[in-house]
């Protein structure tokens, strides 16, 4: 059992845990996931780690978006997942490239921020863009504003920062006069795939996280297979991390939406 030390909402359905895991935490690296199961009967949930101390907790940040997710947040302080595994799939590749633009849409805020981190402790220059639908969906602004030297907040309708989308301020940044280094974005599938339309014709290395096709986490059901410079790999395994040029993405989203439709209906038999 891994008891939940603090836990509340940071966005509609948007809950974020702290978890006393020391033994995940001394061994944790930025990008990595653990996967979690909130009762005996509960399905496998890879979850990407958003935050961790080294020595004795971690964070997870968890979005209702099936039954799963949904009993996992009615969970309360105090409370406990069953099982938390991991750390697991590979970490971020932290190297001092200069200036890095680090680009979080949605719920991607989350996992991107650890990345972030990592990369500004080892002297890289970092600029943050933070995209939302609305300000309610926004989170951790003030996290980043620790670690970046710029930051820029979109929202699709304008209810705070730019109204737009992550690509416009990123294409600015990439068409100015500063020297961008490395690009980094985690977020929807769309908006990763239009991120790495943005920064192709500027010959800047793009990495995305595929955190969010996980399943079982093991490479075992073959649900997370994504092609990548025309050869299969698996997100959990391989991954969660590409070079986004390489990434086909339309593949990518239509294997996203394969079950849309069976999870509506189990999210409608759980709240029946």
């Amino acid at each position: 059992m891994i008891r939940i030390i603090e836990t509340k909402f940071i966005a509609p359905s948007v809950k974020w845990f702290r978890l006393e895991a020391p033994e995940i935490s001394r061994k944790a690296r930025a990008g990595q996931f653990v996967i979690v199961r909130s009762h005996e009967t509960a399905e496998r949930i890879p979850l990407t780690i958003a935050d961790f101390n080294g020595d004795d907790w971690i964070e997870l940040v968890v979005q209702e978006v099936g039954e799963s997710t949904r009993r996992i947040n009615l969970l309360e302080k105090g409370e406990a997942f069953l099982n938390v595994a991991g750390p697991l799939g590979n970490p971020s590749e932290i190297d001092r490239f200069g200036t890095v633009i680090c680009v979080g849409g949605g719920i991607g805020i989350a996992p991107v921020y650890p990345i972030a981190r990592a990369l500004e402790k080892a002297g890289n220059r970092i600029i943050a863009i933070l995209g939302a639908r609305n300000k309610e969906l926004l989170f951790w602004e003030d996290r980043f504003k620790s670690i970046c030297d710029e930051i820029t907040i979109t929202t699709d309708d304008g209810s705070e920062g730019r109204k737009g989308v992550v690509t416009e301020p990123l294409k600015e940044l990439l068409e100015g006069e500063r020297e961008i280094n490395r690009v980094v974005a985690v977020g929807p599938a769309v908006m990763m795939k239009f991120v790495a339309m943005t920064t192709k014709p500027f010959r800047v290395k793009t990495i995305v996280s595929l955190n969010s096709i996980m399943l079982d986490g093991t490479g075992m059901c073959g649900g997370c297979r994504v092609g990548v410079k025309g050869e299969s790999r698996f997100a959990c395994v391989d991954g969660p991390e590409f070079d986004a040029h390489q990434v086909d993405f339309d593949l990518l989203m239509a294997r996203l939406s394969s079950y849309h439709e069976e999870e509506h209906e189990c999210q409608l038999r759980g709240s029946g």
